[in-house]
């Protein structure tokens, strides 16, 4: 029988199944000391300590605290046992460890209930002492005005028009990669050759002219090239033959000869005319004299496709079919030896343009099968720069107002491209010819650049129009009036 008890018993305790009286369970001792120690932050306000720092006050209470949560948490369950011979001790222990507590901290003040490491409700704020204060103001000086203004995001930012401004037809415009047809005078006249003859645009007064016509039936234009004053047109021509003539009176002053081959590049220099042909030769010729012919240059295996002088005049750049750059300079002991060979491009270079704001910087394009512009610096030979346009680049044009550059290109996609320049940053992309551009001219006042397409089309964009210039009415009204132009040029060049 006493086994039997004794065993039910066991398992009574055993099974935890035992109702327990009088004990608060762990998680809501947890919850009202939580609660406690918010009501006492709140009313209270911060005690000095930061949220995640120790309290050093406050160690010997969590101490006690953390040792009192080990403890049995309630001495009176024992009472269940009545075999317990020490419950009346723990019972006494228990009362005698509070009451000591309660004597030596003060019960209100809620030390008992502190802890070591306790959330807070806002850190502390220290003291700044003025030596800090200062400090700030002297490393926060250089903060001043680093703050964008809208004058300075106006010109980091530069609205660019993305369509043109006008568009010419211009039939019976030969697609050939390696000819120079295009070009815009100083006297803001623009001259370009459809099939076998030679018009001449005036941007200012609208006008068109006929300048001429080639006489031989298999013949046709090639190049051409104003001078610096825009009173002479020089004309290259399939038949071997370089034109030159008098715009003002309409009439040809002479012809240079000599090329065995088509002349499909010219570049003034004062009175020296360069001209580049299939032949691979360049000629300078001296055209104030009857024995024009002054030097030859042969630098390139394959046609000479461009050909540009610097801005000093000290330095001749060529392009060529056979990949090539040569940098020739008058100032050498040899003219006639090229001071640098370029070899880097993988297409024909026919795309040349000197940089007018910082001397001796060259830029290049090459054809479809390197899409690359590469920047030059002719004196040491260095390359400076590469980007890759991803298209065939057809020419370059620097702008005399900005520090950009546009580009225009043909396969794949026939835009033209505004850069910034050094950090070849794209500034705008200029979508609308539906064949390859294949040239591009500026105008005298360095706002807009005129493009001319495989498409039969000339479009003129404003891409380097200078600020505040002309009032939005104004100008709107100047276009309506252009456009009704266009439409009878049109009707003149068909």
């Amino acid at each position: 029988m006493n086994h039997n008890y004794e065993t039910a018993e066991l398992e009574q305790l055993l099974s935890l199944n035992a109702p327990l009286e009088n004990v608060e369970a762990r998680w809501q001792r947890k919850a009202r000391q939580n609660n406690n120690n918010n009501n006492n932050n709140n009313n209270n306000g911060n005690n000095g300590g930061d949220r995640f720092i120790p309290n050093k006050m406050n160690i010997d209470i969590g101490h006690f605290n953390l040792t009192k949560e080990n403890s049995n948490p309630n001495p009176n369950a024992s009472n269940n046992n009545p075999t317990s011979t020490s419950t009346t001790n723990n019972i006494e222990s228990t009362l005698y460890k509070d009451t000591l507590a309660n004597q030596l901290f003060e019960s209100n003040s809620g030390d008992l209930e502190s802890k070591i490491l306790s959330f807070k409700s806002k850190a502390p704020v220290g003291n700044v002492s003025s030596s800090t204060n200062s400090l700030r103001v002297l490393y926060s000086q250089n903060q001043v005005g680093s703050t964008p203004t809208d004058q300075s995001l106006k010109k980091q930012f530069r609205q660019i028009p993305q369509q043109p401004e006008r568009i010419l037809d211009a039939p019976d415009i030969v697609d050939d990669y390696y000819l120079n047809l295009l070009d815009w005078s100083s006297q803001n006249v623009i001259a370009i050759p459809l099939g076998q003859t030679v018009y001449l645009w005036n941007a200012t007064t609208s006008e068109i002219q006929r300048l001429f016509q080639v006489e031989q039936q298999d013949d046709y234009i090639t190049s051409l090239q104003w001078t610096k004053d825009g009173n002479y047109l020089a004309v290259g021509t399939n038949s071997c033959v370089v034109q030159l003539w008098d715009v003002t009176h309409t009439k040809k002053v002479r012809e240079l000869r000599g090329h065995a081959g088509r002349v499909g590049a010219l570049a003034w220099n004062d009175y020296i005319l360069s001209s580049g042909s299939s032949d691979t030769n360049i000629f300078n010729h001296d055209v104030r004299v009857q024995n024009h012919h002054v030097s030859t240059l042969s630098g390139h295996s394959q046609e000479v496709c461009g050909l540009k002088w610097s801005h000093d005049g000290g330095q001749l750049a060529s392009g060529g079919n056979d990949n090539i750059i040569n940098i020739w300079d008058i100032n050498s002991e040899n003219f006639e030896t090229p001071a640098h060979t370029f070899e880097q491009h993988t297409a024909a270079v026919r795309a040349l343009a000197w940089c007018p704001f910082q001397p001796n910087l060259l830029a290049t394009g090459g054809g479809a099968a390197d899409r690359t512009i590469r920047f030059w610096n002719t004196i040491t030979g260095a390359c400076l720069n590469t980007v890759d346009t991803m298209s065939q680049v057809c020419s370059i044009q620097w702008s005399i107002t900005y520090r950009e550059l546009v580009s225009s290109h043909g396969y794949s996609q026939n835009q033209l491209c505004v850069w910034k320049y050094p950090s070849m940053v794209k500034c705008a992309e200029l979508t609308g010819h539906t064949s390859r551009a294949l040239h591009t001219a500026i105008s005298p006042d360095g706002e807009t650049v005129v493009s001319a397409s495989a498409d039969e089309t000339l479009r003129f964009w404003r891409v380097f129009e200078k600020e505040n210039k002309l009032p939005t009415a104004n100008r709107k009204s100047k276009e309506v009036s252009d456009g009704s132009m266009m439409r009878n040029i049109n009707s003149l060049i068909r």
